[in-house]
């Protein structure tokens, strides 16, 4: 994978993190447009024996939110706050490529589309995803350390 921040050991994605197990590998990843491909398992299929539709949401919600990280960089962190994603085409097997690109950066938040096609380059899922731009990480999913620090006290 090319980056601008290249993460060797992990594909830049967390070694054991739920996207490992999504098959996810990046082959491009910027600020300016993130390109990955997942191989399609059973392990990936709903009860009908076609991909799941919570597949394509998280193939949607992880390369706009790597491509918007890399984007937002040094600044602070990116955290989704919408992804609608339609599921145009079933699928069953073989490889899905996935492409984000940014639609809209700003000073608060940003706007990404992603495009999921199959082999024979038919569009299977596309999706949107909106993105709040964050100066600090401290209160995402509970509590900050200050928090903690001020009910001890």
């Amino acid at each position: 994978m090319s980056s601008d921040n290249d993460n060797d050991s992990d594909n830049g994605l967390g070694v054991g993190s739920f996207v490992e197990h999504l098959g996810l590998t990046l082959t491009q990843a910027s600020g300016d447009e993130v390109l990955g491909r997942v191989v399609i398992t059973p392990a990936l299929h709903q009860p009908y024996g076609v991909v799941h539709g919570g597949v394509y949401c998280s193939l949607v919600e992880t390369v706009a939110s790597v491509g918007a990280a890399l984007w937002f960089g040094e600044r602070g962190r990116v955290v989704g706050v919408a992804n609608h994603t339609n599921f145009l085409r079933a699928v069953r097997e073989g490889a899905l490529d996935v492409r984000a690109l940014p639609i809209q950066r700003g000073r608060t938040q940003q706007l990404w589309t992603v495009d999921i096609t199959d082999e024979r380059d038919r569009l299977i899922a596309k999706g949107d995803v909106r993105l709040a731009n964050l100066a600090s990480s401290h209160s995402i999913g509970g509590p900050s350390p200050a928090d903690s620090v001020a009910q001890r006290s």
